[in-house]
């Protein structure tokens, strides 16, 4: 069970497998793109129909006709990555060896819609993934096994997605090789170091400068791809920051948001530091370099961003 982009590469791992079968995939609807509104197969289904297997996607798990047809695949376990919807009892009691979400965190750190967003917001040095077997609660099921990556000085969330997606992959052949075997452990998660990581809206993408250029710069980072760090310019247009980096420049007495009088796009954050916007990409256009972006637009020195 899930939803792409994040369960392609791991149903990809599975139909490689010479040890587990896969037979069917769950996921949701497939639903109208671009500017057409022509409703497109997504390439988790497209994966799916390649390789034979029953595709099943239903509006909403809670129908019965889709837990009859679940449960006439006759698997012996479920996993279920980014699938997006809470399963009930039933669909998670139903198979023998239960149901193993794939995770984007080392649980019990940021349990929740978003983890590897929040892992690089809060600078953290490592995040990885987890093999949870699925309770009601969320995210907090015994874990099987997990799998370490530190995270890049300079890697968006994007990036991490990619390769978390990949080692996730990696992690569920693993824990299913266990489960075969009889050998699997499962050890519960410690709730004093639970951590939320809830699910992400487009006003969290907004830039708060008031935060040192450290924390600004790892937010963006974080926001990209979705949903964007953003600020706005002095004439109320959205401005997206695709990427920042921590300036050397003092703040002095400047103004949280103010430009500076510095060589490309400066801006005064907290604590008296500064933070340079590398690559913008304004209202209407493309991405482009801040300076390049600077020189073209009618900001100078002294004037602010954000609301």
């Amino acid at each position: 069970m899930g939803s792409p982009p994040f369960a392609t590469p791991i149903l990809e791992r599975l139909l490689q497998s010479d040890s587990h079968e896969v037979v069917g995939l769950v996921t949701p609807p497939d639903r109208p793109r671009g500017r057409g509104r022509e409703v497109v197969r997504s390439e988790l289904a497209t994966l799916a129909d390649r390789a034979g297997l029953t595709v099943i996607q239903p509006k909403s798990t809670k129908d019965q006709s889709f837990v009859d047809a679940l449960a006439a695949l006759g698997a012996e376990a479920l996993a279920v990555a980014s699938y997006g919807e809470i399963l009930r009892t039933n669909i998670l009691e139903m198979c023998p060896h239960g149901a193993l979400n794939v995770h984007g965190s080392l649980l019990p750190r940021w349990r929740g819609a978003s983890p590897i967003q929040r892992a690089i917001a809060a600078g953290d040095a490592e995040t990885g993934v987890s093999i949870q077997r699925m309770v009601l609660a969320l995210d907090a099921g015994d874990v099987i096994l997990e799998k370490r990556t530190a995270i890049g000085p300079n890697e968006t969330a994007a990036d991490l997605f990619d390769r978390l997606s990949l080692l996730g992959a990696d992690a569920l052949i693993e824990a299913l090789d266990q489960l075969d075997a009889g050998t699997a452990t499962f050890t519960p998660q410690d709730p004093d170091a639970v951590t939320l990581a809830p699910k992400l809206k487009k006003e969290d993408g907004r830039i708060d400068f008031r935060e040192p250029a450290d924390e600004v710069a790892r937010h963006v980072r974080a926001m990209t791809t979705w949903p964007g760090a953003r600020t706005t310019l002095p004439d109320g247009r959205d401005l997206v920051v695709l990427e920042a980096q921590a300036t050397d420049i003092a703040g002095g007495n400047a103004t949280t948001g103010e430009l500076m009088a510095a060589d490309g796009l400066v801006i005064a954050a907290g604590d008296g530091t500064t933070v340079r916007l590398v690559t913008v990409k304004p209202a209407g256009k493309g991405a482009m370099d801040g300076a390049a972006f600077l020189r073209g637009t009618r900001l100078e020195a002294g004037q602010r961003l954000g609301e």
